[in-house]
Order: structure tokens, then C-alpha cells, then sequence
């Protein structure tokens, strides 16, 4: 999702100038001004989000330690019914909640009754360089042909290029999901192909009126 913003967005803004009959500069400015400004508002986006996420289980872990304290008892039965949701006779779920308890029982229930493991907790700063990072690579490609095609052939080749990535991102996403691949590489290119022609289009009314 990332990748497919970045290259998106950073393509529809260079074309959209580019179609405004600006200078080589400031096509170039504006990409690499979209792609800082993209990078840091996913950054930012996913750190308030994660971090949300992070307040929500910790929230939740502070109110499991006080009923561990003040109710134990009924806490050992909770983790009990759980286990026999899952398949266990009464006996041996009282016995693996026991066991369980005994170790650690803050973590069995913050594993088994809230979901919540080490490797799946919320890391509102990995989230975040992660997402600024997928940005960047996806932004990456429409400025490397800003910087490598001639003026004359820049739309087409940043539309090209872009549209091309798209439905190779949108075709190993479907795969990934094991959704049909024409399917998912289709949808992405059409509203990608959307968003570049609307772009152009204001920035060659924007272009005229100048």
C-alpha cells in the first residue's frame, strides 16, 4: 500500500506540473518536494495510529494486572473457560490454567484472552519508518525517469513506467493474497491511470490559465 502511494501520488504530481509546461527544475522540485512530504505524512500517519494501538494494550494489560490482583480466583476460572472453548475437558483446562497461571499469568491471559503476543505488539516507530520507507520506493521510480528520460518524452515515460509498476505491484499483492492476479493488477492500474490523467488535466488547465 506504501509502494502503490508513493508511486502514485509522486507520478500524478510530476505529470501534473510536467503538463503545465513548467520548467525541467521545477518538475524535478516538485517530485522530490512530494516525496519528502508523502514519506512524512505516512510516517507520521502510522506513528499517531500505532501509537493509539500501543495506549489500547497497554490500557488493557494495566486493567488484567489489577483484576489478577484483586480477583484471582475468578481470573483462573476465565482462563479455565477458555480453554475449554478450544477443545479441552473442564479437568485439564483447569489444570493447564493452573500451570499456566503459575508461570505467568499475566502473559497467559494477555495471550490467550486479549491476543496479545510480543511479536505481534504494536511499534509505532517501526510502523513508522517502515511505511515512510515503502513510500520512498514507490516515489523512487517516477523521479529516476524524471532524472534519466529527456523533457520531450517525460509525461509519457513517467505515465508509462508508473502504470507498468502499478500493475506489477497490484499483480504480486492479488498473488500474495491468493485474490485473481488480472483482477488485482487491473484495479490498480485503472484508479492509478485515474488519478495521473485528472492530474494532467488540472495541471495543463492550470498551465493555460498561466
Amino acid at each position: 500500500m506504501g509502494a502503490n502511494d508513493g508511486l502514485v501520488s509522486t507520478a500524478s504530481l510530476i505529470v501534473g506540473v510536467a503538463a503545465a509546461d513548467t520548467s525541467y527544475e521545477s518538475i524535478l522540485l516538485a517530485g522530490v518536494a512530494g516525496l519528502v512530504a508523502g514519506a512524512m505524512s505516512m510516517a507520521a500517519g502510522e506513528y499517531v495510529s500505532v501509537s493509539s494501538q500501543a495506549d489500547t494494550e497497554q490500557a488493557d494489560l494495566r486493567r488484567e494486572r489489577e483484576e489478577l490482583e484483586t480477583d484471582p480466583e475468578a481470573e483462573l476460572e476465565e482462563l479455565k473457560n477458555i480453554y475449554v472453548q478450544r477443545g479441552l475437558a473442564p479437568t485439564l483446562a483447569l489444570e493447564v490454567a493452573e500451570q499456566l497461571t503459575n508461570h505467568d499469568a499475566l502473559g497467559s491471559h494477555a495471550r490467550d484472552e486479549l491476543g496479545l503476543t510480543d511479536e505481534l505488539s504494536a511499534r509505532p516507530i517501526q510502523a513508522a519508518f517502515a511505511s515512510a520507507m515503502a513510500f520512498v520506493a514507490g516515489a523512487a521510480l517516477p523521479l529516476a525517469l524524471v532524472l534519466l528520460v529527456p523533457m520531450g518524452f517525460l509525461i509519457e515515460a513517467v505515465l508509462g513506467g508508473s502504470l507498468l509498476c502499478l500493475a506489477v505491484l497490484g499483480a504480486l499483492a492479488a498473488r500474495t493474497g491468493g485474490a485473481p492476479v488480472l483482477a488485482g493488477a487491473w484495479r490498480v492500474f485503472f484508479w492509478g491511470a485515474l488519478a495521473m490523467a485528472i492530474t494532467a488535466g488540472v495541471g495543463t488547465l492550470f498551465g493555460t490559465v498561466i
